[in-house]
């Protein structure tokens, strides 16, 4: 098994309805996205439930779409390696690490993206 949850994570949040993946979280979730934008320049976007509602609420929706390019689940821990792109357009790479807790729900995640790396497809 592959990062099942986290291939299904960002299916979801390219769907037309990205707040469902607030169904996939954990009471105690916890989270960081650290969203380079190129230059040096990054925005952090950490902390719960409440966190992520907020996250959701000032991205642009079915803009972005994420390919996982790879993945690997070692013990309560899943990885994947991905793109961002904008239409057929590279927008970043990015890394995600979610624990997974004992009913298959995310209670910690860590994203992080650059502009600045592009890894091929």
């Amino acid at each position: 098994m592959s990062a099942a949850v986290l291939t299904r994570w960002f299916a979801v949040m390219d769907s037309d309805t990205p707040e469902d993946i607030l169904d996939m979280i954990a009471p105690e979730f916890r989270f960081s996205i650290v969203f380079g934008t190129g230059g040096g320049e990054a925005r952090d976007f950490a902390g719960g439930r409440e966190a992520m509602e907020g996250y959701l609420a000032q991205r642009e929706k079915s803009v972005l779409t994420h390919h996982v390019l790879s993945s690997a689940t070692v013990g309560s821990d899943e990885h994947v390696l991905g793109q961002a792109r904008r239409g057929a357009d590279f927008e970043s790479t990015f890394v995600a690490v979610a624990r997974i807790d004992a009913d298959g729900k995310v209670a910690a995640l860590m994203i992080g993206r650059s502009p600045l790396l592009d890894i091929e497809a």
